[in-house]
């Protein structure tokens, strides 16, 4: 089956007209930086790593076991914001995210993915934040496109200390 392609060159004027979404450049609101205001308990907040510039977390609202995502410390909504030490911790934090749950899981593939921005699809504007989930063949069911559910079998708590034990030791 070939794609066909609609051209609607009218649309790029409409489309340069349009202004960004306001976003919050203090954090406040931004659930991320909640979750590093509440203090250091990271077991209570699925925190899974702490470097100097960025930390892992599980996310709350997984598509699978072991859905979670790298972040930076500061509050920052574009990726070309990042300071050099913080882009390079960013991959590095995510390289050690795809160890671990290698580690822990033995996935048959990895989704990795960033939505830079609401149209992208990014549920919190303001402070960027990777994906990083195992995936299986099957994975996906009719769970979600028939009940708007999914099933996911372990809890969080029992997935954090599965990647913290999994986690690459620094150096």
């Amino acid at each position: 089956m070939a794609l066909e392609h609609l051209w609607a060159a009218w649309r790029a004027d409409y489309m340069a007209g349009t202004t960004k979404a306001p976003t919050p450049t203090d954090g406040q609101g931004c659930v991320f930086c909640r979750i590093l205001a509440g203090g250091e308990d990271d077991e209570e907040r699925l925190v899974l790593w702490r470097g100097r510039h960025v930390f892992a977390l599980l996310n709350l609202f997984p598509y699978t076991s072991g859905h979670l995502m790298v972040l930076p410390y500061r509050h920052v909504g574009e990726i070309e914001e990042l300071e050099s030490d913080e882009a390079a911790e960013l991959w590095s934090g995510v390289t050690d995210a795809v160890v671990a749950l290698k580690a822990a899981y033995g996935p048959e593939g990895l989704n990795l993915g960033a939505n830079l921005g609401r149209a992208a699809g990014a549920g919190v504007l303001g402070h960027l934040h990777v994906h990083v989930l195992p995936r299986w063949f099957g994975d996906s069911n009719f769970m979600t496109p028939v009940a708007e559910a999914r099933v996911v079998p372990e809890e969080l708590s029992a997935t954090a200390r599965r990647l913290r034990a999994a986690w690459p030791a620094p150096g």
